[in-house]
């Protein structure tokens, strides 16, 4: 039976006799199972052509299909497109993808076409075309994680200064202002911007597809937002000429070029100094600003439009030097608090928490004497250690007997160790005697 639901007659080809057989009962085994034979044994190219145009393109965002068909066409196909579908290999692709490195792809670049190829034989395993997806077991480095600087608060100050004669000066003051991506600032309509309601609406962008600027839905659901609109975003976008369509244009009435908008960015900054990073990092910058004024990671998820709070926490938001500086300059002031309190109560004698200053001083003096007293048992007479023990025990007061255990364990350790010495010596001296007694006799 094959997947079109037909029966079809098959024969294997092999080396010997024995192979040949070998190979019609393993699909005789495969038929028993409820397995159905490929119609056709297609060659990967041929299937990844049927994929983009059956699957990706009616299914998947233009521009995704774009990326898709790029590297299908100058990776995929002219690297794997000869072998068979079903006799792709785990060592064929590790190969394949390790040479990709070794020419010098970036390690990112290698994981998107090993992504792209394994979501076409995910396909074609629910097509029942192969038993498995062989690109799921290829092992590929990590890629090593970009170290973004994102603009200080002084910076970005320093920007939006720089740019405010520049005819983009609005739009720049929405990226800073509200994170929002290159493509969602350029695809504004004019009925996004609620004045009357103090609400900014992100519901679409501009990109460049197939190599033409396209306006299309913003990339997620959850990149669909509403945002209050600010005073500092109302007095940019007041007065506005209204032209019925896109918001910000170029003076032909036509999109602005999103390679255009990252022009002008990087030319403010050179012009005027201010460290250069990326316009995408500017979404960094408002991220990690939001997390040092405090604000719940969960609602800077909603402002940034970001589907999972663990992409703005672990992605966006970034730490430096002066928020570690304050996080352990708060540890460091709790215990040197702690630590001052612990001395201060230790010089002044009030080692012994609940007892007032007077109570301490005379409590000292009894300690002091026990001391005392304990040293000249030890080093004397045994037979006082019990009299020393009542004297101690009584010598305090009912309200202080709790609050000196530390003392008293300290004293019973001593008086175990005094009665153990003196028992030692006793015995000691008796043994001497009797070994005197039996010499003479």
């Amino acid at each position: 039976m094959t997947t079109s639901g037909k029966n079809k007659p098959i024969s294997r080809y092999g080396k010997t006799r024995k192979e040949a057989l070998d190979k019609l009962r393993a699909l005789t085994a495969q038929n028993a199972q409820g397995i159905p034979l490929a119609d056709k044994n297609w060659k990967l190219r041929e299937y990844l052509d049927y994929w983009l145009a059956e699957v990706v393109k009616p299914n998947l965002r233009l521009s995704t299909y774009e990326r898709y068909e790029i590297a299908v066409r100058l990776y995929l196909k002219p690297g794997l497109g000869e072998n068979r579908l079903t006799q792709l290999s785990v060592p064929t692709l590790q190969t394949f993808f390790n040479e990709r490195l070794t020419a010098g792809m970036s390690v990112r670049s290698v994981q998107i076409l090993r992504e792209i190829l394994r979501s076409a034989l995910t396909r074609a395993c629910e097509e029942e075309l192969v038993s498995r997806n062989v690109a799921r077991f290829v092992k590929l480095k990590q890629r090593e994680q970009v170290d973004v600087q994102p603009w200080t608060v002084e910076e970005a100050k320093r920007f939006l200064e720089a740019a405010s004669d520049d005819p983009l000066y609005p739009m720049f003051v929405l990226l800073v202002l509200y994170g929002l991506r290159r493509g969602e600032v350029l695809g504004f309509l004019e009925q996004d911007i609620d004045f009357e309601n103090s609400v900014i609406r992100v519901r679409q962008q501009v990109g460049r597809i197939a190599g033409a600027l396209r306006i299309g839905p913003v990339k997620t659901r959850a990149g669909r937002r509403d945002l209050p609109m600010l005073g500092l975003a109302r007095s940019v976008l007041e007065g506005r000429k209204p032209t019925g369509g896109l918001l910000f244009t170029t003076k032909n009435g036509t999109a602005i070029e999103p390679r255009n908008f990252v022009r002008s960015f990087q030319r403010i900054c050179e012009t005027h100094g201010i460290r250069r990073i990326t316009v995408h990092q500017v979404r960094h910058t408002t991220a990690t600003l939001l997390k040092d004024l405090g604000v719940p990671a969960r609602d800077a998820q909603l402002i940034l439009g970001h589907s999972d709070v663990s992409i703005t926490q672990q992605i966006y938001q970034h730490d430096n030097m002066e928020g570690r500086r304050e996080a352990l300059s708060r540890v460091e002031a709790a215990l040197s608090t702690s630590i001052q309190k612990t001395t201060q109560t230790f010089e002044s004698g009030r080692f012994m928490e609940g007892v007032d200053g007077s109570g301490s001083r005379q409590l000292s003096r009894q300690v002091s004497l026990f001391v005392d007293e304990l040293a000249s048992i030890i080093s004397g007479t045994p037979g006082k250690i019990r009299t020393c023990d009542t004297w101690f025990r009584s010598s305090i007061r009912p309200g202080e007997v709790g609050r000196i255990t530390e003392v008293a364990k300290y004293y019973e350790t001593r008086r175990r160790q005094a009665l153990l010495g003196t028992v030692a010596v006793n015995l000691t001296v008796k043994a001497s005697e009797q070994d005197d007694i039996e010499l003479v006799a």
